[in-house]
């Protein structure tokens, strides 16, 4: 079977980049991410090319995380979303980043498991794809993205409870 990567990339990039851009908190980056995974994926007939070209980038981002480690180097966050907009209101876009970076941080209080699953289904996975590209049984997707929600929740309103202890 041949892929046409062509529809693919139109129908996928959107997802791709959203899924990277919560991995790498870079809108930039996750853009140019996402056109690596194409590049990297061209080279392959994979029977479900989708989710090889989410492996492709969630292995190119999971590099890219190792990376800044080892050279302390610290993710920016993203701007704001709605860039597009004509009037910013500077009060609405520092209340926007705070509560980005609010759910960056209950996010990375996540197992593994939990931001992987939640992220793939943000990127608009159905349960069959998220267990082929995790690992897990279909039949857990459902517990596991309930239990990732609670686990998210619960941790960005510890971290919020934390922060009005301190302020």
């Amino acid at each position: 079977m041949t892929v046409d990567w062509a529809v693919l990339y139109r129908e996928t990039y959107q997802d791709l980049v959203r899924f990277l851009h919560r991995k790498v908190w870079d809108a930039d980056r996750a853009q140019d991410l996402a056109q690596e995974a194409f590049m990297r994926a061209l080279d392959h007939e994979p029977d479900n090319p989708r989710n090889f070209l989410f492996t492709v980038a969630a292995n190119l981002a999971r590099d890219e995380a190792r990376a800044a480690i080892r050279q302390r180097r610290h993710l920016t966050l993203i701007k704001s979303e709605e860039a597009d907009r004509s009037v910013v209101d500077p009060v609405e876009e520092m209340e926007h980043e705070q509560r980005l970076a609010a759910v960056r941080r209950a996010l990375d209080q996540l197992s593994d498991r939990d931001r992987e699953v939640l992220l793939l289904w943000d990127a608009g996975m159905d349960y069959e794809e998220i267990a082929e590209q995790t690992g897990l049984a279909v039949k857990a997707i459902g517990t596991t993205l309930s239990r990732a929600r609670r686990r998210l929740v619960e941790a960005h309103e510890a971290l919020e409870d934390r922060d009005v202890a301190r302020g």
